[in-house]
């Protein structure tokens, strides 16, 4: 396949749009220029390639991933979409036709620069998905649950899963406030993910703001002051957490 055709493609921004968008370099013979969103600006004077969101070619695809690569290669692909990293569609895409190329070594491939980027780029959205496990913190907000977080990368789709694990008789709400993301958990096993630019909370009962007192007065009565090390704390719990930490809240 040559290295480059003269195209961009333009999808939705979806998983299964960018699988299609996969399966368009093989109609194409040939990577295109740039991989873009619909909603991104037209900054650009090659030929544009609209590709159309087929969710039975999307499965197809998925499926030749896991049969000629791997399914950690599959693993790669998913997790490498949710990062935030700029033209992460077009390193992806290498990937894969590498993945189709050596099969399931390409995971170990670790010299070649592509998979190296993606490795590096799989790494931290997995890392930062790690920590909300650790920081994330719920509100009790009226019969409900709630944790708002503000991700660098779409880290959702990530944790939910383990949340539901853990608080499985709980009616709690997931909110990525970076992504306009949000996931709804309701006992008995009602999932879903959702899109909204804001959510509307109600305020914390009294009841509420005593739980946060008294975990406020924890966190001071366990720290030793002569063991202070401010710029420890930092690299253990970056500083972009804080914001929605109940600990650090004035």
């Amino acid at each position: 396949m040559p290295d480059r055709s003269n195209l961009v493609y333009r999808y939705d921004g979806t998983y299964q749009g960018f699988l299609c968008c996969v399966a368009q370099c093989f109609a194409d013979k040939g990577l295109p220029q740039a991989v873009q969103r619909w909603e991104e600006p037209q900054a650009t004077l090659f030929p544009l390639q609209g590709v159309d969101t087929d969710l039975d070619l999307a499965q197809r695809v998925e499926r030749s991933i896991r049969s000629k690569a791997s399914p950690e290669a599959l693993r790669w692909v998913r997790d490498g979409f949710l990062s935030c990293e700029a033209q992460k569609e077009l390193l992806l895409i290498r990937f894969v036709l590498l993945g189709y190329k050596y099969g399931a070594k390409v995971t170990g491939l670790t010299v070649q620069p592509d998979v190296c980027a993606l490795w590096k780029t799989v790494r931290a959205v997995r890392n930062e998905a790690h920590c909300y496990l650790e920081f994330l913190r719920f509100s009790d907000l009226g019969g409900f649950l709630v944790g708002e977080l503000a991700p660098k990368n779409t880290v959702l789709p990530l944790i939910a899963g383990h949340f539901c694990d853990r608080l499985p008789e709980e009616d709690f709400v997931l909110y990525d406030r970076t992504h306009a993301m949000g996931f709804f958990h309701r006992r008995g096993g009602q999932r879903e993910f959702f899109h909204a630019d804001s959510i509307d909370l109600p305020a914390p009962g009294e009841e509420e703001q005593r739980y946060r007192a008294l975990w406020k007065g924890f966190y001071r009565a366990i720290a030793i002051e002569g063991r202070r090390n401010p710029k420890l704390r930092r690299s253990m719990m970056p500083l972009r957490y804080w914001p929605d930490l109940t600990e650090f809240q004035p």
